[in-house]
């Protein structure tokens, strides 16, 4: 293969995805031409295609296509996509076509790679690091799987040092990277169409794990077997590096941080939820051990905005408050509904929730109905298929999922009816969660609560 930068074109087969579009971003800053399909226009591939992103979004080998040459275009494609004319076309005509997990991972030979990985936990922790990057003035870029609140972006160039990246585990992607320095938040079975049972999950992490260098430089959540020397981090307990002290203040999170020789009073942030304190205990690990001061990472820590459906809050006039989250697991689901229950325990939590893939939906069906059935009333969605065909998982459908929830006041529904529904109920929490297209529904939400509010005043 040439080396990567000496392509002129680049062309990404799914380019919406959010690992993709960091990639993306990252050859078209670079002064690349950057063009590729997808199968949705949505949110993200506006902003690509306003950035100067060329997308197509029909299965057609056309002009675009025709007029590459395979000698100067390398072809970037993620596995998700399991059948494409355009990328029959590609391969059969000799172009260089390799998975975003080795691009990514290529990248990352030239630079001193910070990864992030965990089957929870790794946006918002790697969006963290990036952030503390940044706001130390770094040199650094970061590859995200989120969309920063601060930079509205799940890419930024600030010099070529340090790459910051999301480790992904699907398809064991995250052994293609160069790590030397790296956190694993979580180890949690997920991906089983992947990896088949929970201890070869685990396994995959601990190979991710021995690709670090040096021992003090892979910092892992207390309590788990990473299958090598490590810094240890957690929250309400002592490690290497752990928070306590926690308590909110008008609607402000309070938390001292302990160091193995000193210990840090009073980090303050708007990010709710025990653990988004012990991501942020991650990630100022890193950042200390990089040399960056305290006064600096107080000052980043209370600016941080957070992430694109990650706990995204709205309150409003009225008292309603609506919370968009990406959670698709049923520790995910549990973390968010806790930290309602926690800061809102008396107040009435509806529950939107679409299901992402029939096998993650198979596999873990009881987790979702315990976690579930800790709303007052639920609408669950049909299940998101993204990679996968319905045909092949019979029986797998969210009126199966419904039956094993335990609450009264629940009820299925597609997603083009289920804003009808929501404006029908009676809620002073909504909770939208899911990895699917659940998102459409966030602007027409956010635009009826506040005009309901308007129309009171």
């Amino acid at each position: 293969m040439k080396v990567l930068e000496t392509y002129q074109n680049y062309y990404f087969v799914g380019i919406g995805g959010i690992g993709m579009s960091a990639l993306a971003r990252y050859f078209n800053a670079s002064g690349k031409k950057v063009l590729g399909y997808d199968k949705t226009n949505t949110k993200l591939t506006q902003q690509l295609m306003s950035e100067g992103i060329d997308i197509v979004f029909e299965d057609v080998i056309d002009d675009k296509i025709t007029s590459l040459q395979a000698e100067n275009t390398l072809v970037i494609y993620t596995p998700a996509i399991k059948k494409l004319g355009i990328l029959d076309y590609l391969n059969q005509n000799q172009f260089e076509v390799l998975k975003r997990a080795k691009v990514l991972g290529l990248i990352t030979e030239n630079t001193d790679c910070i990864a992030v990985a965990g089957t929870h936990g790794k946006t918002t922790t790697s969006t963290l690091v990036a952030h503390l990057c940044k706001e130390a003035d770094l040199p650094f870029s970061c590859f995200l799987g989120g969309i920063s609140e601060n930079f509205k972006s799940n890419f930024l160039y600030n010099g070529a040092q340090y790459s910051v990246v999301e480790a992904d585990e699907y398809d064991r992607s995250f052994l293609t990277l160069s790590p030397d320095w790296a956190v694993v938040t979580s180890t949690d079975a997920d991906h089983l169409d992947i990896y088949g049972d929970k201890n070869t999950i685990e396994e995959g992490f601990k190979q991710f794990a021995a690709l670090v260098p040096n021992d003090r430089q892979l910092f892992v959540r207390k309590g788990l077997d990473i299958g090598r020397e490590h810094q240890t981090y957690a929250v309400n307990e002592k490690a290497d590096y752990y928070s306590d002290n926690l308590r909110m203040d008008h609607d402000k999170i309070y938390f001292d941080f302990h160091t193995p020789s000193e210990t840090v009073k009073d980090f303050v942030w708007d990010i709710p939820g025990i653990h988004n304190v012990e991501n942020a205990t991650a990630a100022l690990a890193i950042l200390h051990n990089l040399g960056v001061n305290f006064e600096t990472l107080k000052k980043a820590i209370a600016n941080f905005k957070g992430i694109k459906r990650r706990y995204t809050k709205h309150i409003y006039p009225n008292g309603k408050i609506y919370i968009d989250d990406y959670a698709h697991h049923p520790t995910e689901i549990n973390a968010v509904v806790s930290s309602v229950k926690t800061f809102y325990p008396d107040k009435k939590l509806l529950i939107v929730f679409q299901p992402h893939l029939f096998s993650r939906t198979r596999d873990f069906a009881d987790g979702f109905a315990e976690s579930l059935s800790k709303a007052d009333e639920l609408i669950l969605l049909d299940i998101y298929p993204a990679r996968e065909l319905q045909e092949n998982f019979e029986g797998i459908t969210s009126g199966w999922l419904l039956e094993k929830v335990n609450l009264d006041k629940k009820e299925k529904s597609d997603l083009s009816g289920a804003f009808e529904k929501i404006k029908e109920k009676d809620f002073d929490i909504l909770l939208t969660v899911g990895a699917g297209n659940i998102d459409t529904l966030y602007d027409p939400i956010c635009e009826w609560i506040n005009s309901s509010v308007q129309s009171k005043m």
